[in-house]
């Protein structure tokens, strides 16, 4: 059997992090689910013999004191998959600013700061695991959504960045980035696409969302979590630095 480690995965309330934390604990590793929503993460955390922390990303302090709780019990955390975040849609000019910095600190701020906080105790035991869950948005762009993508591909850069430092402590650091997956935030895209194009929600999938790719389907949550899972093993310890691409071929142009 591996050797069982301690996973933090974030927005794991539904959707791809709900698949990364099952996949992790099959893999035999003890999951913390963290989420601003208790409801989803307490339930999966008990029916996988986890621990779930409601937790607002967006609150720095916050962030901090997560990973302490687990670095001052001489657990610490050593895989951690930064996942949360969320999306708005609206042309730049209308942006809200608001808007902006909610997104950029869920979804850049906070996988630095979580990063930065795990990194001590992952370089004291000369091993450790990030895995960003960017996007196919992290590698190129669709209009009208700036925050969006503006952290996406910054979460490419700190990915790239913390892979270099973390190459002489058995420290790698990579980042997923798959094109729609099916989870509640694209199915109420669809559904509003749908509504605003007058087409039913198959078009929208197809000749919409999925136009750019060659395989024209959405991904299941749970291809995501056995990625994730393959990349926190040993197998997987040459792999650093890298934006995995899982987008049915979207960037193959």
């Amino acid at each position: 059997m591996a050797t069982q480690r301690t996973a933090l995965i974030t927005g794991a309330g539904s959707g791809i992090g709900a698949a990364v934390a099952q996949a992790l604990a099959e893999a035999g590793h003890k999951v913390v689910l963290v989420d601003r929503d208790p409801d989803g993460i307490t339930a999966l955390a008990a029916q996988l013999g986890g621990v779930a922390r409601q937790v607002d990303l967006a609150d720095g302090e916050a962030c901090r004191a997560l990973i302490a709780e687990f670095t001052a019990s001489g657990q610490g955390i050593d895989i951690l998959v930064n996942n949360a975040g969320f999306q708005h849609v609206s042309p730049i000019e209308t942006f809200d600013e608001s808007a902006w910095n909610g997104i950029l600190s869920v979804m850049l701020t906070a996988p630095f700061l979580l990063t930065k906080h795990c990194w001590p105790h992952m370089k004291a035991q000369q091993w450790g695991r990030v895995i960003n869950l960017a996007s196919v948005h992290g590698l190129v762009a669709s209009p009208f959504k700036s925050a969006y993508i503006a952290a996406k591909h910054g979460l490419i850069g700190l990915t790239k960045t913390t892979a270099l430092e973390g190459g002489e402590c058995g420290i790698t650091v990579n980042a997923v980035c798959p094109a729609y997956v099916r989870t509640p935030l694209v199915d109420k895209q669809i559904q509003d696409q749908a509504a605003h194009n007058n087409l039913e929600p198959e078009q929208v999938v197809a000749e919409i969302m999925l136009a750019p790719a060659a395989i024209k389907r959405l991904i299941e949550p749970e291809e995501i979590g056995q990625m994730v899972a393959y990349l926190a093993t040993d197998n997987a310890r040459s792999i650093t630095g890298a934006s995995l691409t899982m987008d049915l071929g979207w960037t193959a142009r």
